[in-house]
């Protein structure tokens, strides 16, 4: 297959999977909207219906990225949350750690690597930038990857490359807990997160595995990468795979 210049290579661990296929990022700071949800807290199934509503934005897997890590810290509640794992709790405690979050809870949100208390009052209204900061591409080989991150002058360099599994039309019969009863649905969930160290803005390695696969109706990958201190994200892109 013939390759354009720092295209780079993609692909899914889980079957059914599209055709090799490249991700590539505008220029433009794309947003990564991250919510922390969890199917045994009451107040969340607002939060995830408002993030499955990404689903309709013009910008999306362009200028936005919407992903919800499920935490696993309400499991004691009486529900345990399958798509939860410790991980993704210690991201949300790495934000408060580093100052940018004032707490862990959910329904939680952050928007381009800051704390977003306004969403419930301005749902419509995620915050966008406008900076440009560079080019991420990723594309498959097999079950490899490879990834290269060209940013602009003056973009602060990333070292960390963090690559997510998406699920999309999942849902939960929750039987106990605070959502006893109800049918949750979900979109937009990270069923499998890794993250990469590189140099020079390169990084190749394995792609994530989830065993969860199977259950999604539709599923997209989703890339970003930041600096080794911080874990805002530079630049992210992703795309549809089934």
């Amino acid at each position: 297959m013939n390759m354009r210049p720092f295209t780079v290579l993609l692909c899914l661990l889980a079957a059914p999977v599209l055709a090799d296929q490249t991700l590539r990022s505008p220029v433009q700071q794309a947003t990564v909207l991250e919510l922390y949800t969890s199917e045994g807290c009451s107040s969340c199934p607002p939060a995830d219906r408002w993030l499955s509503g990404m689903l309709d934005h013009p910008g999306l897997w362009q200028t936005l990225i919407p992903v919800a890590f499920h935490v696993d810290y309400w499991n004691y509640l009486g529900w345990e949350d399958r798509f939860a794992t410790p991980a993704y709790g210690e991201r949300q405690r790495d934000y408060r750690r580093q100052g940018i979050s004032n707490g862990v809870y959910t329904p939680g949100v952050m928007a381009g690597g800051d704390e977003w208390r306004s969403w419930r009052r301005r749902p419509d209204q995620v915050p966008l930038s406008k900076e440009s900061v560079g080019v991420l591409e990723l594309a498959p080989t097999g079950q490899a990857f490879e990834a290269l991150f060209v940013p602009v002058a003056g973009t602060p360099g990333a070292n960390t490359l963090h690559i997510a599994v998406l699920g999309f039309g999942m849902s939960t019969p929750v039987r106990a807990g605070e959502n006893k009863g109800r049918e949750l649905k979900h979109d937009f969930v990270v069923l499998g997160h890794r993250t990469f160290r590189g140099s020079a803005g390169k990084w190749s390695g394995k792609l994530p595995s989830t065993s969860q696969a199977g259950q999604a109706e539709r599923l997209a990958l989703v890339a970003w990468v930041s600096a080794d201190d911080r874990l805002g994200p530079i630049q992210a892109v992703g795309g549809w795979w089934q």
